[in-house]
């Protein structure tokens, strides 16, 4: 692991989410920048004072010449968007697979550059965009890309926080503090932060790409340097049309993602923050409710879901599916065997690429009202 010392948030879900399997073990990090807390880190997670390093470079230089079966496999990067590249790059260039979380880079020169490194060595990349990982919206992508409700017309996707309805960047909340920074986080702030996820749960479920777009970005809070609120039109492969937005000055909001769309015969709703239920809807009799667990779900969602239905599954059970699907590909891989296609049920380097072009474009078509369509990713 790169990152995730202690009091960290992220590094801590990634932790519980890849070792929830008893198919991860940590085995060694640079946890971070500071070299004390980085070994007061590594102690606490029980691993050898030979195994916890003051730099990531120094990591990768030492594992690379272990034995195989005792060097890592893969490295799990969990930092700001700024160290987000290089230690991915260097993985990869030493033979390491990658878990990374979004978005992928800090530029999307950085994310073609990784796509490059990846398609060149052969190796796994994967992207922890965490809410394609819930069976339900599994189960919604088999049901949309199947055709089962007719063809797409449009889609609206919203993500809605208020956690920096006020400064707290400058209130000492390190979370903040980095997401605001835009030398630390990128161009983009609420868009790259939340609107990313927005942008991939709609194209997952779907199974379409954006191809145009107009954007509005804004900045609410004085003396703030990102964005903390937008929307987009979208249009989508196929004549689909749709709306996104995304808040982090919505008041009183916590971690409300939400989707809804629409086809010829019939539409789907799913929200985050009831993550076991999707909601069917039909023009002339009642809505369906369809729930985890159910025996009539379908076999990619019925991979993905961990209990029996009633007993409620969350963030952290989406966040160890993207790990499991990733480190069963590993496996096969390192084994000279095709992974299944349900195992390779994660989001990869070419959903990063795109993120990073959705940062580009929300924010070349954001902040200038003059501009109306831009296109992209063609």
């Amino acid at each position: 692991m790169v990152g995730g010392g202690t009091g960290a948030f992220i590094g801590a879900v990634h932790r519980l989410a890849a070792l929830m399997d008893n198919q991860i073990e940590l085995v060694c990090g640079c946890f971070s920048a500071n070299p004390v807390l980085g070994h007061q880190s590594g102690l606490s997670y029980f691993l050898p004072e030979s195994r916890i390093y003051k730099t990531y470079a120094e990591m990768f230089e030492k594992e690379v010449k272990l034995p195989e079966g005792e060097r890592m496999d893969f490295v799990t990067i969990v930092t700001p968007n700024v160290v987000h590249f290089d230690p991915a790059r260097l993985a990869l260039e030493n033979g390491f697979h990658v878990v990374i979380d979004k978005p992928v880079t800090f530029s999307s020169d950085e994310a073609k550059q990784l796509k490059k490194l990846v398609d060149e060595t052969g190796l796994t990349l994967a992207l922890t965009h965490v809410y394609s990982g819930y069976p339900t919206v599994k189960e919604a992508r088999e049901r949309i890309t199947g055709g089962l409700y007719g063809k797409v017309r449009t889609v609206y996707v919203e993500y809605l926080q208020g956690w920096l309805s006020d400064k707290a960047e400058d209130k000492g909340n390190a979370q903040a503090s980095w997401r605001t920074d835009p030398k630390r986080s990128g161009k983009a702030g609420c868009m790259g932060d939340i609107g990313t996820h927005a942008l991939h749960l709609a194209e997952y479920i779907t199974g379409l790409h954006v191809t145009e777009m107009c954007g509005q970005l804004e900045t609410f809070v004085p003396g703030r340097l990102l964005d903390d609120n937008g929307n987009a039109l979208l249009r989508f492969e196929g004549g689909v049309s749709g709306v996104l937005s995304a808040s982090q000055v919505a008041v009183g909001e916590e971690n409300n993602l939400r989707i809804r769309i629409y086809c010829e015969n019939g539409g789907i709703e799913w929200a985050q923050q009831e993550p076991n239920t999707l909601i069917i809807k039909h023009q002339n009799k009642p809505n369906e409710i369809v729930r985890t667990g159910g025996g009539y779900m379908s076999p990619i969602a019925k991979h993905n879901t961990r209990t029996p239905g009633g007993h409620p599954e969350g963030y952290v059970e989406a966040f160890a599916n993207i790990y499991r699907n990733f480190s069963l590909t590993v496996r096969a891989k390192m084994n000279g065997q095709q992974p299944k296609s349900e195992w390779l049920d994660f989001p990869t380097i070419e959903d990063g690429v795109r993120g990073m072009q959705f940062i580009d474009t929300i924010v070349n078509t954001g902040y200038e009202q003059d501009k109306k369509w831009i296109q992209w990713m063609k």
